[in-house]
């Protein structure tokens, strides 16, 4: 956590504002458009990462549908990765998060602007009511990002193994699944290093509704997996 001191502290005069404006984007989010909301965040997260040696390579962007709605599934490193991606993503997204993150000072004001969902992974019918939530915003247009091996991984760049059920809200909704392989991520909160660290996030040739439409979410999973793990060894 020596790292986010050092966000703060490089950024201190800045802190005040940014902070207020997140908290006028979170108290006014349904009238501030989606491109406002990504220019915030890519602003806020560039200012944080030059001040905490912190430099995003974001690769495959070409890969990221421009057309159509559609659902991120990275690997889970720390809390940074969500950061990692709205440093690169060309287009807003939402999240589905552990519930317990609600709280999290900064984190929830992002969660809030985003129109987060929290998933409570001990109650089945809370879970199943957010994945059909989820599922009706993707087919109105919103794009999503789900971890999909349901907590971080205890080892450095080792992909988990990935749970089939999250990948419900995506088969619902028929929407593509976009592969994204994160390394190095870890390095930024979840050491105690200030040293200059490069996060890659690599986005995968997605996998389209024709494509998976006969599959069980569970082979859906290890398709993905897959395609994330081949990724991180390369």
């Amino acid at each position: 956590m020596k790292r986010i001191w050092l966000m703060v502290l490089r950024n201190i005069l800045s802190v005040p504002y940014w902070y207020l404006k997140l908290m006028f984007y979170a108290a006014n989010s349904s009238r501030i458009s989606e491109e406002k909301k990504r220019i915030l965040f890519k602003e806020i997260v560039s200012r944080a990462n030059r001040g905490g040696n912190v430099t995003v390579l974001s690769r495959g962007v070409e890969n990221i549908p421009k057309n159509e709605s559609f659902m991120y599934f990275p690997n889970h490193q720390g809390l940074y990765d969500v950061l990692a991606l709205l440093d690169g993503s060309p287009c807003f997204f939402s999240v589905v998060m552990k519930k317990e993150l609600e709280h999290v000072p900064f984190l929830n004001l992002i969660f809030r602007i985003m129109g987060a969902h929290s998933i409570d992974r001990e109650d089945v019918r809370q879970s199943m009511k957010v994945i059909q939530k989820v599922s009706q915003e993707v087919k109105e247009g919103k794009n999503f990002l789900i971890f999909a091996e349901g907590t971080r991984s205890k080892e450095p760049n080792v992909v988990g193994a990935f749970k089939g059920g999250s990948f419900k809200s995506a088969t619902k909704a028929k929407c593509p699944i976009v592969p994204v392989c994160i390394r190095d991520a870890y390095k930024v909160f979840d050491t105690r290093s200030t040293e200059p660290v490069t996060v890659v996030v690599q986005y995968l040739k997605p996998l389209y509704y024709e494509e998976y439409s006969e599959m069980k979410t569970t082979e859906i999973a290890e398709v993905v997996e897959r395609r994330i793990r081949e990724a991180m060894e390369r």
